[in-house]
């Protein structure tokens, strides 16, 4: 994707299924001489959007992943380099996605996914993402 070149994304590390990325802190600072809340927010979004990706490949699912909605919010500002830690699903919320998905050819899931810091977490995010069955991505 575009945006994660232009962000400097990069993964580097893959836990229970979760999807950890980072990103550095002086591609995306903002005029306060922060992180950028939009870089903060996309980071948090791919991470998750990486993972719900990753199950279905695992299970060998053809299906294209959107979010539906979320919610973020910004504890603290951010003032270097920073990844999103998406946490790992629970098996029963993965085992629903893949047998609605399997059923009605679209499934959701909702995680949650914490940006930090050398300084620990900064922002909070929870996403829903969607997955419809038989289109690429």
């Amino acid at each position: 994707m575009p945006v994660t070149q232009r962000l400097g994304v990069r993964l580097v590390g893959i836990r229970g299924g979760a999807v950890r990325l980072r990103a550095p802190f002086a591609a995306n600072t903002n005029h306060a001489g922060t992180a950028f809340a939009g870089s903060l927010n996309a980071i948090a979004t791919l991470s998750g959007w990486a993972t719900v990706w990753l199950l279905l490949r695992e299970r060998e699912i053809a299906a294209q992943v959107v979010i539906q909605d979320s919610t973020v919010r910004y504890l603290r500002p951010v003032t270097g380099d920073f990844e999103a830690v998406c946490s790992p699903p629970a098996a029963d919320a993965v085992a629903h996605l893949v047998e609605s998905l399997t059923r009605r050819g679209r499934g959701r899931i909702e995680l949650a996914i914490a940006v930090r810091d050398h300084q620990g977490e900064a922002v909070q995010f929870r996403g829903r993402y969607v997955a419809l069955q038989g289109r690429a991505g």
